[in-house]
């Protein structure tokens, strides 16, 4: 039994880059680190948009690596650099990653819009391109 995370995020600007990508590799390692964390998977999209999916013992597990480290200081930042950002989670019997088509099939059936300051036209109803899934790349846990 494993827990999904699935999250979305689309960059409104490429000046928030940098910052976006030092964030994001601090995220990235002390998710590696986190205890429960069993699998994941990173996904580049396009028009700066970035696709996370990662599976954990249990959502306390999740829930324990969002609430501190390098991810609690992040979130807030992204409310300002993002104009899409949404979320989806569920419970599957296998502790293997699915496939980025479920994971948008869930993302769209299933999912839920994140707070954002400056949301697209597309954020709310999560009107979004289907990813381009040939970018993704493993996270293995450390």
């Amino acid at each position: 039994m494993a827990f999904v995370s699935v999250t979305r995020l689309r960059i409104r600007a490429v000046w928030f880059m940098p910052r976006f990508a030092l964030h994001a590799v601090r995220s990235l390692n002390q998710c590696k680190r986190a205890n429960g964390f069993l699998d994941g998977s990173l996904l580049p999209d396009r028009k700066l948009a970035f696709w996370t999916m990662t599976l954990w013992r249990d959502q306390a597990s999740m829930r324990g690596y969002m609430a501190g480290g390098a991810h609690l200081k992040a979130m807030p930042k992204l409310m300002e650099w993002c104009d899409e950002a949404s979320v989806v989670h569920w419970t599957q019997e296998e502790s293997t990653p699915p496939s980025w088509e479920e994971a948008d099939r869930r993302m769209r059936t299933q999912g839920r819009p994140s707070k954002v300051r400056y949301p697209s036209a597309d954020h709310a109803s999560l009107s979004v391109a289907t990813p381009r899934t040939t970018k993704a790349a493993p996270i293995k846990p450390m």
